[in-house]
């Protein structure tokens, strides 16, 4: 393979939540670097502008539902081939004492980062695994390696997001390598109404990360292009951190829900 030929030429892309944000920054890269891209989202209008976009097909699917991703899983791979690249982004989260949070909120933000993983993985790992290839990327978090208060689960399912990543990663090597990214303050449109209502958040958060600067979407989406390459082509099971080295100094939202409760919004 030369400099110039594209990294994922020849192959078949799936990202959830690619819709916005990190997913549909990494459904561009992918595009660019040769992967026919299947876009799906919860939200079918955003999943099909992305994919006017990219050149792929859009799928509208509530990943948390096995059985309706499991439907959209053989559409894609009847229209595009079966899939060697799984980027399991879809996500959400919330903020919230764990005595304050009520219990259908936690099993929401549980089945959403973490248990529609394990769908994604359940799904296609075996398929990829029979086909000889395949990598998957799971979006993680810095929440998931260093807490703060009144993240709870959304913390405890990113953390479980890495978790899993290690377990899949031992049962469908060497044919599937399974690896995790966890990003650090990035602007897309789940961390919009703090970055852009909150007065003082966004240079409270760049002021606590050392490359002095909020991430963008196209900051994670290079890496997972990267993890799926040839040039990852030895590593699998890992979570990489891309934060700008916030967890340097602790915790991404440390501090952050006392802020709320005090009703400080001037930095």
């Amino acid at each position: 393979m030369t400099v110039t030929e594209p990294m994922l030429a020849g192959g078949v892309a799936v990202v959830t939540g690619g819709g916005s944000g990190i997913g549909r920054a990494t459904c561009l890269r992918f595009a660019a670097h040769g992967a026919s891209v299947a876009v799906l989202d919860v939200d079918g209008a955003a999943a099909s502008s992305v994919a006017t976009e990219a050149g792929g097909r859009a799928y509208q699917v509530d990943v948390t539902d096995f059985d309706a991703l499991t439907a959209v899983v053989d559409s894609v791979s009847a229209d595009l081939g079966t899939p060697t690249i799984l980027f399991n982004n879809a996500g959400g989260s919330g903020i919230a004492r764990l005595g304050d949070l009520d219990v259908a909120e936690w099993n929401r933000l549980v089945a959403l980062n973490l248990s529609s993983v394990f769908h994604g993985i359940k799904l296609l790992a075996p398929r990829m695994a029979a086909a000889g290839r395949g990598c998957i990327v799971n979006t993680a978090s810095i929440s998931g390696v260093r807490p703060a208060t009144g993240e709870g689960p959304y913390a405890a399912s990113k953390a479980g997001v890495a978790a899993l990543t290690a377990t899949a990663a031992l049962e469908y090597a060497p044919f599937v390598r399974v690896n995790a990214v966890s990003p650090g303050a990035v602007h897309t449109k789940m961390t919009d109404p703090l970055l852009s209502g909150v007065a003082g958040a966004k240079e409270w958060w760049t002021a606590k990360t050392p490359l002095d600067r909020i991430g963008t979407p196209e900051d994670i989406a290079d890496v997972v292009v990267f993890l799926c390459s040839p040039m990852a082509r030895f590593v699998t099971g890992q979570n990489i951190v891309v934060d700008g080295g916030m967890t340097l100094h602790g915790s991404g939202v440390d501090g952050l829900l006392e802020r709320l409760e005090r009703g400080v919004t001037d930095g």
